[in-house]
């Protein structure tokens, strides 16, 4: 029983990987599912259609790995964090659609609550912003707009949970109803001073609390699995959200470290250890996976649209056939020829955090042509990453650190080496891309293995992550700030009104 389970249900798809003991990937199995865009700015998700892709995808895992399901020894559970499910504790299903992170609906709810002066509690008990990002206020509209469920919530027949809370419930069949700390603290309703949920956030987002479910560590045995769905009752031993388990796969245990996630959007975490550090820079505070029932914390940049702008070049533009095609477009020419491609389709995260702004293409010439425009679009997910660090280190400075040295790199776009080159000439600084680049996966996998004693502890852990190749800036950093400089522009035309 040497080998882990880890189910990653992220924004676009579902995946399962089998991993041996030293992290090595033996199988895997993924299966995209619909994205639903009822009204402009509105996306949402099947919860149902994700449930039978991500059981499908552990079945397909597990048998391509040649493996029986004892031969598990711990599930792992990773999950798109903020993504909202509202469903009856009687037949286990979902009363709405899954209202998706990106989702911009609730924003008129974020504006009342900041006008009302709540926003300095809420960034103070959770450390995030009032923004429709986040889970709370997403709960809040399913019970104000869907008939009966604010009826039927106060009745206790309603659970709300996000990703890893629904798979934990279709997994132990409506046995547990639980989340671990870091999808909490993603929620607008959790204390994260004290690892628990707040009454008083739950009161000002009128949100019964019999719908929340139970917290726990992230490294933590959350129950098992009913033995008919794999061939066998699995324990369910770590769970965390998709960007703290990176941030554990990539071994960031240690204060100063940082990460940068590479998928439908970019994720940036600095580990700060045991220390709550407000940002005063547009980054947001938030847990990180927590091996025990200490705190533990990151500060976190969130880039809404990152591998998207490729989604949208090939479903939107038709400008390529699949995703993989963009990189030899792009490298068909040697810069971008002065276009920037600022992709706020939904509005600009960290740390600009304005949901009206909305995406533009400017410097176009006539000598530009959909190479440029291509090149532009991966541009951009640097640059966003880019102002996203540069924020992160001025924090750490003036926390009395040191500025972010090194930036380990993960998710699906990290291997284009043209955008991690491009993405170490802004910073200046070594971005580092593992052996292992599921990290995602690998982060859930490691908290399972933790608490089911596969692993001793982190140091065992850190001496098993491996480079695979270091991008060392070769840009000068005159040539960068102009870049950036340029970049700025762009985002300011982005918002102009």
């Amino acid at each position: 029983m040497d080998y882990l389970l880890a189910l990653d249900q992220g924004t676009s798809s579902s995946r399962s990987i089998v991993f041996d003991a030293r992290g090595r990937l033996v199988a895997q199995a993924q299966r995209e599912f619909t994205q639903h865009y009822p009204q402009p700015g509105w996306v949402e998700h099947d919860a149902m259609e994700i449930w039978q892709s991500q059981l499908a995808t552990a079945r397909e895992a597990i048998a391509k790995a040649g493996l029986r399901a004892q031969d598990i020894r711990s599930i792992g559970i990773t999950n798109q964090r903020e993504t909202t499910v509202l469903w009856n504790r009687a037949t286990g299903q979902p009363i709405h659609a899954a209202i998706v992170w990106q989702d911009r609906r609730t924003e008129p709810l974020c504006a009342r609550l900041r006008d009302d002066g709540h926003e300095a509690l809420f960034r103070q008990r959770t450390g995030l912003l009032l923004d429709p990002y986040f889970s709370g206020t997403k709960l809040a509209w399913l019970l104000d707009h869907v008939p009966g469920a604010r009826e039927m919530a106060e009745r206790g027949e309603l659970a709300f949970g996000t990703m890893d809370s629904w798979l934990v419930w279709q997994l132990t069949g409506g046995e547990v109803h639980a989340t671990d700390v870091s999808n909490a603290s993603r929620t607008l309703m959790f204390d994260v001073h004290q690892n628990r949920w707040d009454e008083e956030l739950l009161a000002l987002l009128n949100i019964p609390a019999c719908l929340l479910p139970e917290v726990h560590p992230s490294a933590h045995h959350f129950g098992q699995t009913a033995s008919s769905l794999l061939g066998a009752a699995l324990s369910i031993g770590g769970i965390a959200g998709d960007q703290q388990a990176a941030l554990f796969g990539q071994g960031c245990f240690r204060a100063g470290m940082a990460k940068n996630t590479y998928g439908t959007g970019c994720f940036m975490l600095m580990h700060t250890g045991g220390r709550f550090e407000r940002s005063v820079n547009g980054l947001i505070t938030t847990s990180a996976a927590q091996v025990s029932s200490r705190p533990e914390y990151a500060l976190e940049g969130s880039v809404f649209i990152g591998g998207a702008v490729v989604q949208w070049l090939r479903d939107g533009l038709h400008a390529i056939k699949s995703s993989s095609e963009v990189q030899a477009l792009a490298a068909s020419v040697p810069d971008a020829g002065g276009v920037m491609l600022v992709p706020a389709f939904t509005g600009l995260g960290a740390p600009y955090w304005n949901p009206e702004a909305r995406g533009a293409i400017v410097g176009l010439s006539r000598g530009s042509s959909m190479a440029h425009i291509a090149r532009a679009a991966l541009e951009s997910i640097a640059f966003q990453s880019a102002a996203l660090l540069q924020a992160m280190s001025r924090d750490a400075v003036a926390a009395g650190g040191e500025p972010v040295s090194e930036l380990r790199v993960d998710g699906g776009a990290c291997v284009n080496d043209l955008l991690m080159q491009f993405q170490a000439d802004l910073l200046g600084i070594r971005v580092v891309r593992p052996r292992v680049i599921e990290t995602t996966a690998l982060g859930a996998a490691c908290l399972a293995g933790l608490s089911s004693g596969l692993y001793a502890g982190l140091d065992e852990l850190s001496g098993q992550w491996q480079a695979e190749r270091v991008f060392e800036p070769a840009m000068s950093r005159e040539r960068a700030a102009e870049l950036m400089a340029q970049w700025e522009r762009a985002v300011r035309q982005t918002v102009a009104r």
